[in-house]
């Protein structure tokens, strides 16, 4: 085990759609898709495509939902611990002109207990607040056993005050911040409060506010994507954390600003594509967006044994 993830279940139906029907009207979306959901669970996948096979602590169903669920997760070789629900959960999703509209349906009844796992050789735990349980007991575990343990703030959760002290990253979005009625900056000053390390708050086309281990907060400025390639920003910030959560696990020894600005561009790939699988970047795509929309920093994507092979080749 290298990277263990713990979140909710989704299946997710992305479509474009000119109109949303009321009433009796009906009308046809010009395209869909239809993928893995969840924030942990996403993030798991894009650590996956980028090589780095997770474990994924999620839930699931006994149902064709579920079935086609496992059907993805064996697809991306992820080791796949499942918690038991009567039903799969849904989302309903409606991307336009860089925002995005969300109906979900969610089973969080649990039926059984969370799976408890032999973390030996694990580097780092990611949770996003589903599975409260879980979640307090695998951070407190993975923070006294020395492994990073890093959370997706996409909203506040029933214990998130409390978990927050045993998490070393926590990147929020903007509704965290509206939900705690507080500003970018004053969210940075209450996560130093709760002992992380790394904070951030991820504010879409204006980039990220963050700071490092000496606390001292910057800005990452977001990639210029022409607003005419934006399809679909649902799922660009879970792609976020499974890069960042990937390139800490390759590349321990950069920093992250390393970490955070290779996140950004493999966001900056999501939200050209419509839906999580297909918005899932490989290190090639992640080249191809530095090459177009980097500012020369350099991203060492790629592992010290496959970029030393590469330089034997002569490229």
């Amino acid at each position: 085990m290298q990277a263990l993830f713990i979140g909710q279940t989704y299946i997710d139906v992305t479509f474009l759609a000119d109109h949303i029907p009321q009433g009796d009207e009906k009308s046809v979306a010009s395209e869909y898709a239809v993928s893995f959901g969840g924030n942990a669970v996403t993030a798991a996948f894009c650590c996956a495509k980028l090589s780095v096979k997770p474990d994924l602590i999620a839930t699931i169903a006994d149902d064709w939902l579920g079935r086609m669920f496992l059907d993805m997760a064996a697809k991306y070789d992820i080791r796949f611990h499942p918690r038991r629900v009567e039903k799969s959960s849904l989302s309903f999703i409606m991307p336009k002109a860089g925002r995005r509209a969300i109906v979900r349906c969610r089973d969080d009844h649990y039926l059984s207990p969370f799976p408890v796992l032999d973390i030996d050789g694990c580097r780092v735990l990611h949770l996003d607040g589903h599975q409260p349980d879980a979640a307090m007991v695998y951070a407190q575990r993975c923070r006294k056993a020395g492994i990073l343990t890093s959370l997706d703030g996409g909203g506040l959760r029933i214990n998130t005050h409390e978990l927050l002290t045993h998490i070393d990253v926590a990147m929020v979005a903007e509704r965290f911040c509206q939900q705690m009625d507080k500003t970018p900056a004053a969210t940075l000053d209450y996560l130093k409060s709760r002992g992380c390390k790394i904070g951030g708050v991820t504010l879409g086309e204006r980039g990220v506010l963050w700071y490092d281990e000496s606390g001292t907060v910057r800005t990452l400025t977001a990639l210029p994507v022409p607003a005419a390639r934006v399809r679909d920003t649902s799922g660009a910030g879970d792609v976020f954390h499974g890069a960042y959560v990937y390139s800490y696990v390759q590349h321990p020894q950069q920093s992250w600003e390393q970490h955070l600005q290779f996140a950004q561009h493999a966001a900056a790939h999501k939200v050209q594509h419509l839906g999580n699988e297909a918005g899932l970047p490989t290190l090639d795509d992640i080249e191809a967006v530095a090459r177009e929309f980097g500012d020369g920093v350099h991203l060492g994507l790629r592992p010290a044994r496959v970029e030393a092979a590469v330089m034997r080749r002569g490229g």
